[in-house]
């Protein structure tokens, strides 16, 4: 759009550029040549007038008495080469003869006297081209007039555009209440208002689904649990072999149904999408070190962050903080010295890493493989906050991985805000830009 809208307006100012510079340049520099003659004509007739005057007076003729029409004495005429030729066949001439190309005009007195005035070629050309060189001149300035405007009113559409597609990934990627502000061209909030009410209807509608799988879930698991704990009940208070087989086949029935309808769940919530936005990473970051910086200084070590604030990512907030406290927790507990915070890309595909590292011994290795499975534990947790952290991240459309086991890094694998959807990438500085910033707007 705004590349268009350049092209477009650009190649407007370059046709009404060409269009009128062109001919005003031809013009004008014929408008200087005919000018100049007519000076020159107006010269030559003068002195015609003044030779007869001087003949009706029997004044004496002399070449010093020409000089005055030559025009070196005057810094606005052009220098010419004067010469007169009396009737009686005497001849004067006063300036400097032109020498090469040249341009005259004559003048014939009463008394029958030729005047005849010649100046350069040259000299004429050069007033004709200072002519030029002005249009070109103010060409120039009104192209560079035409590109600032058109750069101006590329960016002053473009920019409500940019927002737009944003808001529609961040629909895309889950979020169903994208931020959207009016943005002064009609067209465009129609289309942002309807995204707004599309955005609604399928809040409405996931809202509807994952409340009817949450119900349905409920309703499911209370009697399977109950049968569950019917057959443990019969497997226990028979002595025949054949009924507690049959009860164990039997639980392990419900115990399949119970599994499957956790899988239709977790499908059905995969299905509808998270909720995830565009989230400065810097501010989720900073919330986790102020509130685990104390606990750190406790324990006599450090906590350090190296996040780009102009990082972003695509996330649930709460979630991402979740995920970043149990790895800070994590190596609290078992790891040592300083634990780091740091940020980088993930390579061409878009995607941001950020690691939670520290110095201590690291993860062993009889469980370094099987560390984001529940219950696995070096003996001093529970299993779980790793298995379910690697959940959240996941959900999110990231990965939560052991990059490295001594000492221990922990890498969160997320998706980065596209730089196709962000104005301070597509749009340079000082660029038109509707609506304020804030979480779930790329910036």
């Amino acid at each position: 759009m705004r590349r268009r809208v350049l092209q477009a307006t650009i190649a407007a100012v370059t046709v009404a550029v060409v269009l009128l510079g062109f001919p005003l340049a031809f013009l004008g520099a014929q408008l200087v040549r005919e000018n100049e003659m007519q000076s020159l004509q107006a010269r030559a007739d003068s002195l015609a007038r003044t030779v007869d005057f001087r003949v009706d007076n029997a004044v004496d003729f002399t070449d010093r008495m020409f000089e005055p029409y030559t025009g070196t004495q005057d810094d606005d005429e052009i220098d010419a080469s004067v010469v007169v030729r009396l009737p009686t066949g005497e001849v004067y001439q006063a300036g400097d003869r032109i020498r090469g190309r040249s341009l005259s005009v004559q003048a014939t007195s009463d008394v029958g006297a030729t005047v005849l005035l010649y100046v350069s070629w040259w000299d004429v050309f050069w007033l004709s081209a200072r002519v030029i060189a002005l249009v070109v001149a103010a060409a120039v300035v009104a192209f560079a007039a035409g590109i600032a405007m058109a750069i101006w009113q590329a960016n002053r559409l473009a920019a409500p555009l940019v927002y737009l597609a944003a808001s529609a990934e961040q629909l895309g990627s889950g979020q169903v209440r994208p931020q959207l502000e009016p943005s002064g061209v009609e067209e465009i909030d129609l289309v942002a208002a309807e995204l707004a009410r599309s955005a609604d209807r399928m809040a409405g509608r996931l809202a509807a689904e994952r409340q009817f799988a949450a119900d349905a879930s409920h309703q499911l698991r209370t009697p399977l649990t109950a049968l569950s704990m019917r057959l443990e009940e019969i497997m226990l208070a028979t002595d025949s072999e054949e009924i507690r087989e049959e009860g164990r086949i039997s639980l392990e029935q419900v115990e399949r149904l119970v599994r499957v309808v956790d899988d239709l769940l977790l499908a059905s919530r995969r299905s509808t999408g998270g909720t995830t936005e565009a989230v400065d990473l810097i501010e989720v970051v900073h919330q986790q070190e102020e509130e685990w910086a104390p606990t750190f200084e406790q324990a006599g070590r450090r906590l350090r962050v190296e996040i780009d604030p102009a990082t972003q990512v695509l996330a649930t907030p709460g979630a991402l903080a979740q995920v970043l406290a149990t790895l800070i927790e994590n190596s609290l507990k078992h790891g040592a010295g300083t634990t780091t915070l740091r940020s980088r890309l993930g390579g061409p595909s878009g995607m941001v890493v950020v690691e939670v590292a520290d110095e201590g011994a690291g993860v062993p290795d009889d469980i370094a493989g099987r560390i984001f499975e529940r219950e696995v534990t070096s003996g001093a947790g529970t299993g779980l906050g790793l298995a379910l952290a690697r959940d959240l991240a996941a959900a999110d459309g990231g990965r939560l991985e052991l990059a490295q086991r001594r000492p221990a890094v922990f890498a969160l694998f997320l998706s980065g805000v596209p730089a196709s959807l962000r104005p301070d990438v597509v749009l340079p500085l000082g660029a038109v830009v509707t609506g304020r910033r804030g979480r779930g707007r790329p910036r």
